[in-house]
């Protein structure tokens, strides 16, 4: 996706979740040195076709209908901002293998890691 013409986007609590997974001593031994993280982040949001994804005006609106609907709290409340951002972006698509997406309404959720099915 990143070199490729189509649009395609990441919401920013993606990437703050990203450098935290890839540098965390607890989740790789050992951990990707932040220098590294950053670099491969880097590379990424140099795409010509990366969207980032903030909040909009409406994103209180979107976020609460998002909580509302799918009623989730505690730690869901993380992957709620991260729909409500697709949503409020005219996103349709999700790639995820984080099963608790299947949640929210309002998107379709592809896991990139799945077998494919023959």
């Amino acid at each position: 996706m990143a070199e490729g013409a189509e649009a395609w986007a990441i919401p920013w609590p993606c990437i703050y979740e990203f450098l935290r997974v890839v540098t965390h001593p607890r989740v790789y031994h050992p951990p990707v040195p932040a220098e590294i993280a950053l670099q491969d982040l880097r590379s990424l949001l140099a795409s010509p076709s990366l969207l980032l994804l903030s909040e909009t005006p409406r994103h209180y609106a979107v976020l609460e209908d998002v909580i509302q609907r799918s009623a989730v709290s505690g730690n869901l409340i993380h992957d709620a901002h991260i729909v409500a951002l697709c949503l409020e972006h005219g996103v349709s698509e999700l790639l995820t293998g984080d099963r608790d997406f299947a949640r929210f309404a309002g998107l379709h959720f592809t896991d990139p890691f799945a077998s494919p099915v023959f």
